[in-house]
């Protein structure tokens, strides 16, 4: 069996299908840096926060996997690597969560807050860039790791994996 530092990591991109224009450019900064670290980007395959994340993950090399709701390849973005139809609608998230060893958050809706919940729930973790702020009813403290930009976003997603990334070339 190969250990965590031989093995591909799977990092899932997480937000809106519609966004603005300052989003898509950080999801798509995001995708870029996921894939200059050798990582698979996995998201859910649409618009938005999705496409641009896959589109940045493409341009540097990268290979993208959509998790997507339907029922037909046709529907996701057109800079998936991998399309699959799962015909699930938004349950889908849960695939796309437990797909992935951790998740980055860009910015984000309510689907986007059920997937950090899906993730939270199965101990994947969950690096946030511009957000939902979460609190434990316990403890009152955020489970998100916060990031300020998408380089550190992905770095924290690697670090909450137990390793530190050689940085980006």
């Amino acid at each position: 069996m190969k250990s965590l530092e031989e093995r591909k990591i799977y990092i899932g991109v997480i937000g809106s299908g519609e966004a603005d224009p300052e989003v898509l450019q950080l999801a798509r900064e995001v995708g870029q840096e996921i894939a200059r670290r050798g990582a698979v980007l996995v998201c859910g395959g649409r618009g938005g926060v999705m496409e641009a994340a896959a589109r940045g993950a493409q341009e540097a090399g990268g290979t993208t996997v959509g998790i997507l709701p339907g029922t037909s390849r046709s529907e996701g973005n057109p800079y998936l690597t991998v399309s699959i139809v799962t015909g699930m609608g938004e349950a889908r998230n849960a695939i796309v969560v437990r797909s992935s060893d951790a998740v980055i958050a860009v910015a984000g809706g309510c689907g986007t807050l059920s997937e950090i919940g899906l993730a939270l729930k199965m101990g994947v973790p969950v690096v946030g860039l511009r957000t939902w702020r979460l609190g434990s009813p316990c403890t009152g403290q955020d489970p998100v790791i916060r990031a300020a930009s998408p380089a550190e976003a992905v770095a924290l997603a690697f670090r909450s994996l137990g390793f530190r990334p050689a940085p980006a070339p």
